[in-house]
């Protein structure tokens, strides 16, 4: 009896052993999981999607209706990522590049919270934040700047909804002497002033998505207060298109080692701002500043990479447009493929991004 007795102690050791072994086998994935960003093309509209270390999904924006297009390029980038539902959606604001495409990916893959900036809108809008409703019914949270969205691996800041910013500055940020002799502009559209807009942080590694806010806005975000920091990856505002954002004292401020354009072939990058009657509040005429966005992103003190969702057709002189295998997408007819681009984020703050087209990557580290 006593050496059964001491073989069932044995066994049973063993087995706390062998299922605590399994027990952090099973988390080491987890543990050891990248940041994975993707860039979907969505022709001129907007779509990120972020899985967290801990495999938690965050989709930002779904496009244009076009027949579903845009919803499928969505799934495919959900399968890709190996996703069964999408846990968190914010929409950003209510235009049709932007939450067109809801409607028909709410059908294809369950969607668990719906985040957005509230009700105010245009009539014209309308029938976009009807469409939401229907799918978020009894999801939805409306967020404010501060606010943060509990995504398991990753700290989510709003930043700006519903035509407000950040109080206070947050990631490092604060006097900007830039704004010295910035430029003031008028506002571009309300609803993009709406615009609900993130900051995520990974470790050193930060990711700033404004989606479609203003010249204005970045202006309160950048003057005379950096209420940002310096981040490691944006994603252009209003497409790319700098004839109503890029502010020059915002862009210098948070200084971006790598910038992603989620422009189409013809909408977005390419379009050239002309304005210069605009003035700053001492009554000067603003500072000159460059009038491509390609090249004013270009000439950003520490920038080390630029990638485009297109080349653009409003404007492909390839000066005015990153290396070619650093752009996704070159045509603009039915039979775009839209190709992505990944960023793959590891803990210590190095990572890489692709181009989905032609395997191209080149890695980075954040500062």
């Amino acid at each position: 009896m006593k050496r059964a007795s001491q073989c069932q102690l044995f066994r049973g050791a063993w087995g706390g052993l062998l299922a605590a072994f399994v027990a952090a086998a099973a988390l080491l994935p987890a543990q050891t999981r990248n940041l994975d960003i993707y860039w979907i093309d969505v022709e001129g509209g907007a779509s990120t999607l972020i899985v967290s270390p801990s495999g938690e999904s965050l989709l930002i924006d779904t496009g244009w209706t076009v027949d579903g297009r845009d919803a499928k390029r969505i799934l495919a980038a959900t399968r890709e990522a190996g996703l069964q539902k999408i846990d968190y959606l914010l929409i950003s604001h209510w235009h049709a590049d932007h939450v067109g495409g809801l409607a028909a990916l709410s059908k294809s893959i369950p969607i668990g919270r719906f985040f957005d900036h509230g009700d105010a809108i245009e009539k014209e809008n309308q029938q976009w934040l009807d469409s939401y409703k229907a799918a978020a019914t009894g999801k939805r949270t409306v967020v404010k700047p501060g606010d943060r969205l509990r995504i398991k691996g990753v700290q989510t800041l709003v930043v700006s909804s519903n035509q407000q910013v950040l109080a206070k500055p947050v990631n490092g940020g604060g006097p900007n002497p830039l704004c010295a002799d910035a430029e003031q502009k008028a506002p571009v559209a309300l609803e993009n002033q709406r615009t609900a807009g993130v900051l995520l942080t990974f470790g050193k590694f930060k990711f700033l998505d404004l989606v479609d806010l203003d010249w204005e806005k970045e202006m309160e975000l950048a003057c005379p207060v950096n209420k940002l920091g310096q981040v490691t990856v944006y994603q252009t505002s209003r497409h790319g298109s700098f004839d109503g954002a890029g502010a020059p004292a915002f862009l210098g401020a948070i200084r971006p080692q790598v910038v992603v354009v989620n422009n189409g072939p013809r909408k977005g990058m390419g379009q050239v701002d002309n304005n210069v009657k605009s003035l700053t509040p001492a009554g000067k005429q603003g500072a000159p500043y460059e009038r491509n966005a390609y090249l004013r992103l270009a000439k950003l003190p520490g920038i080390e990479g630029i990638w485009q969702e297109h080349l653009s057709l409003l404007d492909p002189d390839p000066k005015h447009n990153t290396a070619e295998n650093m752009i996704a997408n070159f045509e603009d007819t039915a039979e775009c493929q839209g190709h992505w681009i990944k960023a793959s984020v590891e803990r210590d703050g190095k990572f890489t991004v692709t181009n989905s087209r032609n395997g191209f990557a080149k890695t980075y580290t954040a500062r």
